[in-house]
């Protein structure tokens, strides 16, 4: 009787741990008004301070522009396709990802430019990229802002 009883307590606190895990990892998931806000105080920041000093912390894994999941990156509006700044991989820093695809084929970068350049100047791109968290291929939703001849986005999944 005492075994199953532990059997049976083990299996309730593997259960709780695994649980606590899942709920863990969706707290440390960003909501898309995060990622807004990220981007709008990013684009403050950028004004403030120039864009020397505003790529150095959007680059910094540990500073201010990355929280829980969200992070920011940078691209110029002139269409170059030239990574300027990335919270979360610094190698994508100074390459050209204009020609960047998502899972189905769409034309990431060139989408965030659309938008970037467009009327209003902000908004969504919806694609599918690779949760590093997951390791799947997940529906992810970037928010894109023009902030004089750069646009800042951040992204969430959904």
């Amino acid at each position: 009787m005492r075994r199953i009883f532990i059997k049976s307590l083990l299996a309730l606190v593997g259960f709780s741990m695994l649980a606590m895990s899942q709920i863990s990892a969706a707290a440390d998931k960003g909501s898309a008004d995060e990622a807004m806000a990220l981007v709008k105080r990013a684009a403050a920041y950028l004004k403030e301070n120039g864009k020397d000093k505003a790529y150095a912390e959007f680059n910094n894994p540990t500073g201010q522009f990355v929280v829980k999941d969200l992070y920011v990156f940078v691209y110029n509006t002139n269409g170059d396709g030239i990574n300027r700044a990335h919270g979360a991989n610094a190698k994508m820093v100074g390459k050209n990802l204009l020609e960047l695809k998502d899972a189905d084929g769409m034309p990431i970068v060139k989408s965030f430019l659309d938008v970037a350049n467009s009327k209003t100047g902000h908004g969504w791109v919806d694609y599918k990229w690779p949760n590093p968290t997951t390791k799947q291929m997940e529906p992810k939703s970037t928010y894109i802002e023009r902030v004089g001849d750069v646009l800042i986005g951040c992204g969430i999944y959904k």
